[in-house]
């Protein structure tokens, strides 16, 4: 076999098998999404913020979606389906699930696959944790999504969304597998868990927790909240039915303390590994280990979390740690002096090793050499559509001071891109959705391709990606306090209308500046492997 061809065998192998698809039995089926919560006081500058990565094959397609006036006798329709659409235009496969009342205002929002934003710095991000099947009701009318779409159209802050959501609950039912939402707004951020109450009745049963003005809290797929005690209404909220469900159906004994997770999380304890790293990383001298029957729900980190941490902590690979997937991927390398003399050897980790491997090379390396890879659920993974982490201002106008930082594709690889929640619209490549197909005009696509290129030999490429991924932080860090300070002047004078076409048009540049660079970093790829390197 001549050395061009096997490169090619590689390269394609490498390249086509990063987008193999979850199926039951591989190790992170079913472990999607990621989100963290900074409270005021443990933030930096003073901001609240959640985050969320989509993990999994959803649709990357996204849209700012206009405020509105609607008549007395209008009515909202309730979809199901819409995390899969191509377009926002797409209809197809869409199942109208049932109609409300509608409210006579409606508030602007960033339409995401789980919607995230609106105007009035209001935001939202999600991860899904099961819960028990005998708790699920297919035929009532609610998924995640939905609730999550008509809270942001509807609430100006968390509290009142938490309750508004509980509420459409109780009333029309929540069809969906447990799911946690995290809500936030200018001044606090809360986690809220959710199940159904089962197949005959069509409401559902939740639970609410504030994460302290000085804590960062982590939800990873896993139901975290524990006791929850009701005298303290400025940081615990939950439904009428809570232990009356969990007694039903058998998940609690009523004579043990009661615990929302350990109820409704159907897992051993409230945390894994991404939860531990997040948590032991901000607090190290808690000296949490995974072998803790049970993690702070939140903790004070040690250092404020800026805008840079928390990005740093969504490229998480556990590098340099035990959990490090890479560090027994290795191969021997010569060394020669100026006149090609060999002059030794040495024992490094293959620059091919990568920590979002394949389940297919995964288990080829393990079948080589068993116990090469043990897998672990990183932070930033392959098969993430699209993050962001969201920051909110009070001391900022409202069209200026949310601000999402969002990113296509891998977390660990691309860079973060500004969006205001005072934007008029979106760059259109990001109104295309690229799971269902490989398309030019979607957004996704411009980051996928050199971000998959750079897995082939990632131990060459890393030090480029991430010098790239820091120039945009860089970028952003110089820019926006002057495009800030230049907006909320505008809305001061009263020119809100101007404030948010500047607003647009920044976010709008530095998304074009992006694709432009990660197309550049392609074709470098290509060539650097065209050559053999």
């Amino acid at each position: 076999m001549n050395t061009r061809f096997t490169l090619l065998l590689l390269l394609a192998f490498t390249f086509f098998s990063a987008f193999s698809q979850s199926v039951p039995g591989d190790p992170w089926f079913g472990e999607s999404c990621t989100s963290i919560m900074v409270g005021k006081k443990a933030s930096a500058d003073g901001s609240v913020i959640t985050a969320h990565t989509c993990d999994g094959n959803y649709r990357t397609w996204l849209r700012m979606e206009k405020s509105a006036e609607h008549a007395d006798t209008a009515t909202h329709l309730v979809y199901k389906g819409t995390l899969h659409t191509e377009t926002p235009d797409d209809m197809r496969k869409l199942k109208v699930a049932g109609r409300i009342p509608q409210v006579k205002h409606t508030y602007a929002y960033l339409n995401t696959a789980y919607p995230s934003l609106n105007e009035k710095q209001l935001a939202m991000g999600e991860t899904t944790f099961v819960g028990p099947d005998t708790l699920v009701n297919k035929d009532a009318m609610f998924l995640i999504e939905e609730l999550q779409r008509i809270a942001l159209q509807r609430c100006d802050n968390a509290r009142d969304a938490i309750r508004l959501i509980g509420n459409l609950i109780r009333e029309y039912g929540y069809a969906d597998y447990g799911e946690c939402i995290t809500i936030a707004d200018k001044n606090e951020v809360w986690q809220m868990e959710i199940l159904g109450e089962g197949p005959v009745r069509k409401g559902g049963v939740w639970a609410a927790q504030r994460i302290p003005d000085d804590h960062v809290g982590i939800s990873a797929n896993i139901a975290r909240i524990g006791v929850i005690d009701l005298s303290k209404p400025d940081y615990f909220m939950a439904s009428d039915n809570v232990k009356d469900v969990a007694l039903e159906f058998g998940l609690w004994d009523g004579k043990e303390p009661f615990k929302f997770w350990k109820a409704y999380a159907n897992a051993d304890k409230p945390f894994k590994i991404r939860e531990f790293y997040v948590l032991n990383t901000l607090a190290p001298s808690l000296n949490l280990s995974m072998e803790m029957d049970e993690l702070p729900f939140s903790v004070k980190p040690e250092k404020k979390v800026d805008l840079a941490t928390l990005s740093s902590l969504y490229r998480a690979t556990y590098e340099g740690t035990q959990y490090d997937m890479t560090h027994k991927v290795k191969m021997i390398r010569k060394n020669y002096d100026k006149n090609r003399k060999e002059t030794g050897q040495d024992t490094i980790i293959s620059p091919v090793a990568n920590p979002w491997l394949t389940t297919d090379m995964r288990n080829t390396l393990n079948y080589i050499a068993p116990g090469t890879i043990d897998f672990q659920r990183t932070v930033s993974v392959a098969w993430c559509s699209y993050s962001h982490i969201t920051q909110l201002r009070s001391w900022l106008p409202d069209e200026v001071g949310a601000v999402s930082w969002f990113s296509f594709d891998n977390p660990g690889q691309s860079p973060r891109i500004p969006v205001f929640a005072g934007a008029l619209n979106v760059p259109a490549k990001w109104e295309v959705c690229g799971q269902k197909k490989y398309r030019e005009d979607a957004a996704l696509w411009g980051f996928r391709k050199a971000n998959k290129l750079a897995t082939v030999s990632w131990g060459k490429t890393s030090k480029i990606v991430m010098e790239n991924v820091l120039d945009f932080e860089n970028k952003a860090a110089m820019e926006m306090p002057a495009l800030e300070l230049k907006a909320s002047a505008l809305i001061k004078e009263g020119k809100t209308e101007d404030a948010r076409k500047l607003l647009t048009g920044y976010s709008s540049d530095f998304s074009g500046a992006a694709l432009q660079r990660w197309a550049n970093l392609e074709v470098k790829f290509w060539e650097m492997f065209g050559r053999g390197f």
